[in-house]
């Protein structure tokens, strides 16, 4: 696993550099170096690190999302906060139904069998999307309008409407008692639940680093610690109740931002430079989950069911920035933002094939092609579309 770890580091910093200089984003080429050392083709890593790599690949998601709270203020969440909340809802709902009813035309499913795969294909990626926005905050890029924090804050709980819909057609399928009226009123409660809990935390860590002296490095790792808990609380309640442990995790540092914004800043930069490492490990293991030769068994037709969701998935996006002061160029910005598909993809395609579904192996076949097509291709039109965007404090 060390050996592992020192060729996943090395290499990674190497990818970055390279692809950075190339003028594409770093996460690209971490990307691609996962898929090309793990063990659907070089087998380059040991198979216990990849047996613990949901684990690494969850706390670098935690720190890139610890960073998000504490980079995002009241001000520029009431700036987008209605327009975040339709985001967070619609244009998800609109590409997850729109490949259930698709998919069984094109790939003659059943329209449970097409709901499971919609679900999976439909979540954004927050590792993909939410290190990409902390960027353009960094540089006041987009700011003005708070265009960072919508798309930070909006895909953060259109993982949870996911996450939550998948089940409920995956237990439609099993044969399980499924109310979907529950389960549909469950979003919100999961959502309330997420908050509530990271509020919590938050409001206790802020008593304690008030008035206790801790050492930053320490206070990161006291926040960090907390924020690993949470997770694992949400998987406690999980067979009672779900909780939206990951938008928890960014309340915490929105919280120690609003109460102690002097302290939130110091941590911020601290939590930059463990992300060094974080986003490493994150790509290159997330490319390390994919199987190319999975992928290209669902064809031609699964990129057609991809394309035809992004499609819906952006007159979705589209619909929720009407009637915002966003010119063309900033709703064009957003449509690109919420493509990417990575983590949610690599974390749950399997599970239908585990459970047997009739179709698994087509589902995690699209979802597997989910990632190699939108992430890389959502990453540069990403980087491409930003330059729209206005610069803060520039004319």
């Amino acid at each position: 696993m060390a050996t592992s770890l020192g060729i996943i580091i090395v290499l990674g910093l190497l990818a970055n550099l390279i692809f950075t200089k190339l003028n594409l984003p770093g996460l690209l080429g971490m990307l691609l170096l996962g898929i090309a050392i793990g063990p659907y083709a070089l087998d380059m890593l040991d198979p216990n690190l990849l047996e613990v790599s949901a684990d690494f690949r969850l706390i670098a998601l935690i720190i890139i999302l610890l960073r998000a709270g504490l980079g995002i203020s009241r001000e520029n969440l009431n700036k987008v906060g209605k327009t975040a909340l339709k985001m967070s809802c619609i244009p998800g709902l609109m590409e997850g139904f729109t490949i259930a009813f698709i998919a069984q035309y094109i790939l003659g499913l059943s329209f449970i069998e097409g709901g499971i795969l919609g679900f999976i294909i439909e979540a954004v990626s927050p590792a993909v999307v939410v290190p990409s926005m902390l960027y353009f905050t960094d540089r006041k890029i987009g700011t003005k309008k708070g265009i960072p924090t919508l798309i930070i804050a909006s895909a953060s709980i259109d993982d949870v409407f996911a996450i939550t819909i998948f089940t409920t057609f995956l237990g439609l399928y099993s044969g399980n008692h499924v109310n979907i009226g529950v389960q549909i009123l469950s979003i919100p409660l999961s959502i309330v639940l997420g908050i509530v809990m990271g509020l919590m935390i938050g409001l206790i860590l802020v008593k304690v680093f008030t008035n206790y002296h801790i050492r930053d490095t320490k206070k990161v790792l006291v926040i960090l610690g907390c924020a690993i808990l949470l997770k694992a609380i949400e998987e406690l309640l999980k067979s009672r109740v779900e909780v939206a442990a990951l938008l928890g995790v960014m309340v915490i540092g929105f919280i120690i931002l609003e109460k102690i914004p002097e302290v939130a800043k110091r941590l911020s930069a601290k939590f930059n430079k463990i992300w060094i490492l974080a986003e490493i490990l994150l790509f290159v293991l997330v490319g390390a989950q994919v199987n190319i030769g999975v992928a290209f068994n669902s064809g031609l037709k699964g990129l057609i069911i991809i394309a035809i969701g992004l499609v819906a998935r952006s007159l979705g996006v589209v619909l929720s920035t009407l009637g915002t002061d966003l010119n063309f160029k900033e709703r064009l910005f957003c449509v690109v933002s919420y493509t990417p598909k990575a983590t949610v993809q690599a974390a749950i395609g399997a599970i239908p094939l585990a459970m047997g579904v009739k179709s698994g192996e087509l589902i995690l076949a699209i979802a597997v092609l989910s990632i190699i097509t939108t992430a890389p291709l959502g990453a540069i039109g990403i980087r491409a579309t930003s330059k729209g965007l206005e610069v803060e404090g520039m004319e």
